[in-house]
């Protein structure tokens, strides 16, 4: 395959693959830690009005999902790229943390919670998803 072709297509695959990830921590965040009761969690302007009702135990689902769905990212699109695996990866962190943005400024968040989630859920899992996609390919490499 063109490598051109396969860098693209590695952001492709690394971004649709981290945000399947992302939303399924998210969707899953209220059966496995409820909300308080009162926050409507449908809309944005529900959760909020319902945001000071939030523990920081709330927050962990969110930051998992910024995590694992950008970790999960990278690793594909450090695995699959063609070359400057880690440029690849680092991209993936790059339009994850543009999302993290986006989300406090629609959705304010603890100042506490909003530095965690930046300093530790974007660029230290892609490198972490650009470490273990190396990995995985001296694996494969070592086989033959």
């Amino acid at each position: 395959m063109n490598p051109i072709l396969r860098n693209i297509l590695a952001i492709i695959v690394g971004f649709v693959i981290g945000s399947a990830v992302n939303m399924f921590f998210i969707s899953i965040s209220a059966s496995v830690i409820p909300i308080p009761e009162g926050v409507d969690n449908t809309t944005t302007e529900g959760l909020k009005a319902g945001l000071h009702l939030f523990e920081p135990k709330h927050f962990l689902f969110p930051f998992l999902a910024h995590a694992l769905g950008t970790l999960v990212g990278a690793f594909f699109a450090a695995w699959i790229a063609a070359s400057r695996k880690l440029l690849f990866a680092m991209i993936i962190g790059f339009l994850f943390i543009l999302g993290g943005f986006v989300t406090i400024l629609v959705l304010p968040s603890p100042i506490w919670f909003t530095i965690v989630d930046l300093l530790f859920a974007y660029f230290p899992m892609a490198w972490i998803g650009y470490f273990l996609a190396q990995k995985k390919n001296q694996k494969v490499i070592n086989k033959f």
